[in-house]
C-alpha cells in the first residue's frame, strides 16, 4: 500500500473513508503529477475508488475537482493562518486544502469537515499537524468566507497562463474564461440522428452543433440509448472539426491521433471510410469498443501518424495532441499541471504532424487541424506556419454557421470556441471546451 494511503476501518466515522480518497487524490495529482482522471480510473486508486460506495465515490470526485478548480482562493485564505508556512510534509497540504474546499464552497457541515480532516492528519505520523489542521480550518470556518469575498477569480490560475491569455484575447474575456473555469460542465453527447428525440428523452437542450447537453446526475452507461450505441459523450466544441468536412459519404477519410474516438464515431456515422490512425493501443481498444457499442465501421491503426505512410485520402482530420489548456472545466488538473516548458514540446510535435497529413491528402482534399487548446501556438500560428512553408494548401473560410456560436469565428475564418462561448441564461448549460479549427485545402 502506497505511502499515505490506509486500509479503511470498518467502525470509522461515517465520510471519512471518502475524504481519505479525496486528500490522497490531491496528493496525487499536486504533487504526483497524475491526471485527475488517471487517479480515478487506473492503477491503485483506481481500485480504491471503485471500491467506495456510490455517495463516497460522489463526494470524493466533488472534493477533488472543487479543490483543484478553487486551488488559488483556497491556498490562499488558508495561508493567513500558517504562522511559519506550509508544513513539509506534503499530505497536511492536500489535507488542508481537502477540508477548506468542503468548508467554503460545498454543502458539507463545518464541524465533520474539521473532525474527519483532524482525523486524516493523526494518522500521520508526526501527531503535531493534527493541532495544526484543527486550528487552521477552525480559523478558515469562521474568517475564511470573507476572505475568500475579496479574492479575484484570476487567482485560481497559474500566473504565466492569465499572461497568455490576457495577451490573446484581453481582460474582458480573460476574466470570463476564469469564470467559466469554475462551473461545473454539463454532459454533452453526440446523437446518432435526431438530437431532438434524444434530448426530450433525456431531459436536455439541443445546442446549435446538434449536441444534446444534459445537466442530470449518474453515471453515463445508465442513461437511454446507451447501450444501444445511440449516442456518445463528446463536448459540443469538440464536435465542430469533423463536421467542418462537409458532406464526406462515400469518401475515405484519415481520422489522425483518432483516440479516444469521438471523431472517428462522427465520421463513420456521416457515411465516410475512415481508417483512425492512433499510436497508443490501449487508447485505440476504447475506440474499437465504442465503435462496435454504437455498430460504426472503421478500419483501426496502431501507429504514428507523423511518420504513417498510405495512399492520400480525400479528407483528413487532424486532432493533434496539444496542451490540452481548453479543457479545464473537465479537467481541472491541468491549470496546476501544465508548464510553458509542456508547450514548447507539444507545438513541435503538431508541425510534425501537420507536415505529414499534408502529404497523405489528395489535390483538391480537404484537411481539418483542430486542438483542445487556448494557445495561439498550437492554432493560429500553426496553421499559417503551415501554409508559408506548404503553398500547395489554402485556408478554406469556416462559415458563421458551422462555428455554433458566431462569436467563436475569427477575422480569418477560423474556429476559436473560448470557456464562456455556448452562453445560456442557466450557468449549468453554459459553455464549451476551448477548441480551435481550421479547414485548409490541398490545391488541384
Amino acid at each position: 500500500m502506497a505511502k499515505g494511503q490506509h486500509k479503511a476501518d470498518k467502525d470509522e466515522a461515517p465520510g471519512l473513508t471518502a475524504r481519505r480518497f479525496a486528500a490522497d487524490a490531491l496528493l496525487a495529482i499536486l504533487h504526483g503529477r497524475r491526471a485527475l482522471e488517471d487517479v480515478f480510473e487506473h492503477g491503485e486508486t483506481g481500485r480504491q475508488f471503485r471500491a467506495l460506495d456510490e455517495r463516497d465515490r460522489a463526494l470524493s470526485r466533488m472534493i477533488v475537482a472543487t479543490a483543484l478548480r478553487r486551488a488559488g482562493s483556497l491556498q490562499a485564505v488558508i495561508e493567513r493562518f500558517l504562522q511559519s508556512g506550509w508544513p513539509e510534509d506534503v499530505r497536511v497540504h492536500a489535507i488542508l486544502l481537502s477540508g477548506a474546499a468542503q468548508i467554503l464552497l460545498l454543502e458539507v457541515a463545518d464541524h465533520a469537515a474539521v473532525d474527519l480532516s483532524v482525523d486524516l492528519a493523526n494518522e500521520i505520523r508526526n501527531k503535531r499537524y493534527a493541532g495544526l489542521v484543527n486550528a487552521v480550518l477552525r480559523r478558515v470556518s469562521a474568517e475564511g468566507p470573507a476572505i475568500l469575498e475579496t479574492l479575484a477569480p484570476e487567482i485560481d490560475t497559474q500566473e504565466w497562463m492569465r499572461a497568455r491569455w490576457l495577451a490573446a484575447y484581453g481582460e474582458e474575456a480573460l476574466r470570463a474564461i476564469v469564470l467559466a473555469h469554475r462551473v461545473e460542465p454539463a454532459l454533452d453527447i453526440t446523437p446518432k440522428e435526431n438530437p431532438e428525440a434524444l434530448a426530450a428523452e433525456l431531459d436536455g437542450v439541443v445546442l446549435p452543433t446538434g449536441s444534446v447537453r444534459v445537466t442530470g446526475k449518474g453515471a453515463v452507461a445508465e442513461l437511454p440509448g446507451y447501450h444501444e450505441g445511440a449516442w456518445w459523450v463528446q463536448d459540443a466544441a469538440a464536435s465542430i472539426p469533423a463536421k467542418l468536412l462537409g458532406n464526406i459519404r462515400g469518401l475515405r477519410v484519415a481520422d489522425l491521433c483518432a483516440a479516444p474516438g469521438g471523431k472517428t464515431l462522427q465520421l463513420a456515422n456521416a457515411g465516410a471510410r475512415v481508417t483512425a490512425i492512433d499510436r497508443s493501443a490501449p487508447r485505440l481498444k476504447r475506440l474499437s469498443q465504442n465503435l462496435a457499442r454504437t455498430k460504426l465501421q472503421a478500419e483501426v491503426i496502431v501507429a504514428d501518424a507523423a511518420t504513417w505512410e498510405a495512399e492520400p485520402f480525400d479528407a483528413i482530420l487532424l486532432d493533434a495532441p496539444c496542451s490540452a489548456t481548453g479543457t479545464v472545466r473537465r479537467h481541472p488538473d491541468i491549470l496546476w499541471q501544465k508548464s510553458p516548458e509542456d508547450l514548447a514540446q507539444v507545438t513541435k510535435l503538431q508541425a510534425r504532424l501537420l507536415d505529414n497529413a499534408a502529404k497523405l491528402l489528395k489535390p483538391g482534399g480537404l484537411l481539418v487541424y483542430s486542438t483542445c487548446s487556448l494557445e495561439p501556438e498550437e492554432g493560429e500560428m500553426q496553421i499559417a506556419d503551415l501554409l508559408s512553408r506548404n503553398p500547395a494548401l489554402e485556408r478554406i473560410a469556416i462559415r458563421a454557421e458551422e462555428a455554433g456560436d458566431p462569436a467563436a469565428l475569427t477575422a480569418r475564418g477560423e474556429l476559436r470556441t473560448l470557456p464562456f462561448h455556448f452562453p445560456n441564461a442557466d450557468p449549468r448549460l453554459s459553455g464549451c471546451d476551448g477548441f480551435f479549427a481550421s479547414r485548409l485545402q490541398r490545391k488541384a
